[in-house]
């Protein structure tokens, strides 16, 4: 009677609007997202491959944004959609960047594999934290898919923290993934200033 939920012809029960006008008061949802969306498009229009926007929850990455093309790589994301931190890109862009302890219990945890790249092992996982500190950004090569490899870079708020990630997530075969970083950088920096951030 609310409208929490609908149900459709066939009788099968789905989220109601009045759950997705709750959902849009989130300030890490909508307000995020509109800062975002005009450096996701142009990052989306120079490379027509899945671009992503996530924030961390718990020990999950949470997308609230995705831009994908007709041709680009599948990809199992969609807006809403939840997944472990250290096997998405955004993920370790979010955890290399969580306090020290958070990020031991993240690896004192169950880390579970998708596919035999993923990384699930405590010491390759803080080997690889550490460089996404170093270097400023993540790939992540077949963590999820054997198909698709993501490269994600921090998204940062007024006083510096970071509070998303972006990503752009790209056929595995044929690609040089590194050569993509500095357009995913400029876009997660972009972001930032129009957040507040100034370096």
């Amino acid at each position: 009677a609310w409208g929490a939920l609908e149900r459709d012809a066939a009788g099968s029960y789905h989220v109601g609007l009045r759950i997705w006008e709750l959902a849009a008061l989130a300030p890490r949802g909508p307000a995020l997202r509109e800062a975002a969306l005009p450096f996701l498009e142009d990052l989306y229009e120079a490379t027509h491959e899945n671009v992503h926007l996530a924030v961390r929850d718990g020990l999950d990455v949470v997308y609230i944004e995705r831009l994908s093309g007709r041709h680009a790589v599948g990809v199992r994301s969609r807006v809403g959609a939840r997944w472990p931190l250290h096997a998405t890109g955004v993920g370790l862009v979010l955890l290399a960047h969580s306090a020290r302890t958070f990020q031991d219990q993240v690896c004192g945890g169950p880390l579970a594999a998708f596919t035999p790249h993923t990384l699930s092992d405590p010491v390759r996982l803080r080997r690889a934290l550490a460089e996404v500190r170093r270097t400023g950004c993540a790939v992540a090569d077949r963590q999820i898919t054997d198909d698709a490899v993501s490269v994600a870079a921090p998204v940062r708020g007024p006083g510096g923290d970071v509070v998303a990630a972006v990503s752009l997530v790209v056929p595995s075969a044929g690609t040089q993934p590194h050569s993509l970083i500095p357009a995913v950088r400029l876009a997660g920096r972009g972001i930032s200033r129009t957040l507040g951030w100034r370096p």
